[in-house]
């Protein structure tokens, strides 16, 4: 098991990969969301100084802040905001979020313009079965950038991201039945998948699936280093980029 200090290390190459990505886009005035994981004060700090607005989810990773941040909601009364989706596929979703700027000076997060809640409740029609979960975050945004549904709508956007991104993954990849365990392997495996996944989408014309486009690549190497353009010589083709 990683001990606290490999743990630490692990979440700075995270953000140094992250940055590195991000040096060459521009990111002024972009909203820029990400998952637990690299909710931390340096990418905080990386991103404002460059222009953009973080929109960051927080749990057990950041303990103290998630607690604050909690105990912030813990008297909470009618939502901001409440977003009730059509029953697609069988369920009906209600989401209600809760924003305050009260905690802005206690919360030890540089920037914060206003930290939020989101209960997200799930009927599912034909069992009756429902499911209740609850995430807090928080956001450079103020109140007056932004108001709970963008707010709301920003972190749902973020979630229905890596819900396709998973999705795409295990189909393609068969993540799940992944028999590599071991260490850091499993996250270094997806890392890679993931950048695959990103690669193909990004040179996507729509006429072909992911699947479709694997295939075609497996059946001739020398397509990849096209597609990729890792030589000199390489020569767009038309059929697959």
């Amino acid at each position: 098991m990683p001990t606290e200090g490999q743990e630490e290390q692990k979440q700075t190459n995270e953000i140094g990969m992250f940055t590195k990505l991000l040096d060459n886009i521009d990111i002024e005035d972009k909203i820029i969301t990400a998952d637990a994981l690299l909710t931390q004060r340096n990418l905080a700090e990386y991103l404002v100084q460059r222009g953009a607005h973080y929109h960051f989810t927080v749990k057990g990773n950041q303990r103290t802040l998630q607690d604050d941040i909690t105990l912030g909601f813990q008297n909470r009364k009618n939502p901001d905001f409440t977003e009730v989706s059509p029953p697609d596929h069988g369920r009906i979703e209600t989401r209600r979020i809760w924003c305050s700027d009260a905690l802005n000076d206690y919360l030890n997060f540089p920037h914060v313009g206003q930290a939020f809640l989101i209960e997200r409740e799930v009927l599912h029609k034909k069992s009756g079965k429902q499911s209740f979960e609850v995430a807090v975050g928080l956001t450079s945004q103020t109140k007056a950038e932004a108001s709970a549904q963008p707010v709301l709508s920003i972190n749902r956007g973020h979630w229905s991201i890596e819900n396709r991104c998973h999705y795409l993954i295990d189909w393609n990849f068969d993540e799940d039945r992944s028999r590599i365990r071991t260490g850091y392997g499993p996250e270094n495996v997806t890392r890679l998948r993931r950048f695959a996944v990103g690669v193909l989408q990004m040179f996507a014309d729509g006429k072909k699936s992911i699947a479709e486009k694997m295939a075609h690549l497996n059946r001739n190497t020398r397509l990849v280093f096209d597609y990729l353009r890792m030589t000199k010589n390489s020569v767009k083709q038309p059929a697959y980029a």
